[in-house]
């Protein structure tokens, strides 16, 4: 089982030079990485084995491009012509929608999932509206976080955590095999999985308490991760792994406030990040809100550029990073809107989730956009940085 891991004492070995190298104790040596490419990938067969770099799209305007920044959440089991998703796919070029089964501002079971059946119209009819592949992601994790439940009509599925402790990669790979042809059936196109935190906090209100770790091993979380996302590359379904930089060891939830995990963290729980990102296999990589002195002493990890800069430089990632809901508390209840999103687009991150999940905000989309033209207009972030997260994503987009 050992062989399904990319080799783990030259990561080590570069993560400690990182390490020392953030401390200040030692430069980072030229010839440690690149460990792959940033343009090259090692993909299952049927995909790619070379992303081609994409020339800026002459007729793409500056709101086009930032429309594609952005993913929304909406109420609806299904959408007419008058619906605010509707005309933000159409009129601002929305980039990518997420789907939940229970809305928590209404307190309500009825959201976008009722049925399989219901749920592939609803996708074929986002889909059918857009002009360029529209991402269409959920949380199919397995077990209890899951969107698409057994009692709706959906196949039933193990959490992480069942199959970490289980400790059979065939049987994972065969498990999220059947979840991604699901998702394939259904028209979804991105699953916002798998987890790989590390189980250090078994009592973590977010992660522990739902089973949503493979393991506190992180060899055991990369072999199941690496399996995970190879089967749903199979079936032609993107993931997005989270949470960067690790949530695994936080003793609060980022959803109802700041959370704090300088005293709780450790170096360890970059290995999984830093095995994927190796392995070509990195789609997409989540980060978290998490706060940790130890990399920038103001901003949680989403809006830190000396966090994502760990991610891009030294484990050399330039794929899309994504955010976790931008209208949690620890962003809601420290930053307003416009701050937020200029720290997160200056921080790396290319799509801004906005799950409307926590609040529920028609006008985001419009609120969003005028927001980072003016940023653009006004010169706190250029549109050459735009420009590079516009690739990225038409570079994710070219592999569904």
């Amino acid at each position: 089982m050992c062989s399904d891991l990319p080799p783990i004492l030259s990561r080590r070995a570069f993560l400690r030079l990182a390490v020392l190298a953030l401390a200040g104790c030692c430069p980072m040596p030229e010839s440690a990485p690149p460990i792959i490419s940033p343009t090259e990938t090692k993909r299952p067969t049927g995909r790619p084995t070379t992303i081609p770099t994409h020339e800026p799209i002459p007729d793409a305007s500056l709101e086009a491009k930032i429309g594609q920044m952005l993913m929304v959440g909406f109420r609806g089991l299904e959408v007419s012509d008058n619906h605010f998703i509707v005309h933000d796919i159409r009129e601002r070029n929305l980039g990518g929608v997420v789907l939940f089964d229970y809305d928590v501002p209404g307190q309500s079971l009825v959201r976008n999932i009722e049925s399989p059946s219901q749920v592939k119209a609803l996708a074929a009819s986002l889909q059918a509206i857009s002009t360029t592949p529209l991402l269409i992601a959920i949380d199919h994790e397995g077990g209890t976080l899951t969107r698409l439940k057994e009692e709706r009509g959906f196949p039933p599925t193990l959490s992480h955590q069942a199959l970490g402790e289980i400790d059979d990669v065939d049987l994972t790979r065969e498990q999220a095999a059947t979840m991604a042809r699901t998702l394939t059936e259904l028209g979804i196109t991105l699953n916002l999985a798998p987890v790989v935190d590390l189980n250090v906090n078994p009592d973590n209100s977010i992660i522990g308490k739902y089973e949503r770790s493979f393991s506190a091993d992180h060899q055991v979380v990369t072999r199941h991760a690496i399996a995970f996302i190879e089967a749903h590359h199979e079936q032609g379904v993107l993931c997005a792994i989270k949470h960067f930089p690790g949530h695994g060891s936080a003793t609060g939830d980022t959803h109802e406030g700041w959370v704090d995990v300088t005293k709780t963290w450790s170096w360890g729980e970059l290995l999984p990040f830093a095995h994927v990102v190796e392995a070509g296999l990195a789609d997409a990589i989540m980060t978290a809100h998490v706060f940790n002195a130890g990399f920038d002493a103001d901003d949680p990890a989403t809006l830190s550029y000396a966090t994502i800069g760990l991610l891009r430089a030294k484990l050399v990632y330039d794929g899309v990073v994504i955010s976790d809901d931008m209208q949690m508390g620890a962003i809601t209840n420290h930053y307003d809107l416009e701050t937020a999103i200029q720290k997160a687009i200056q921080a790396g991150v290319d799509i801004l989730t906005f799950a409307n999940n926590s609040a529920y905000e028609e006008d985001i989309v419009g609120r969003a956009v005028t927001h980072i033209r003016r940023l653009v207009e006004e010169g706190a972030i250029s549109e050459t940085r735009i420009d590079k997260s516009y690739q990225r994503i038409k570079r994710l987009k070219g592999t569904i």
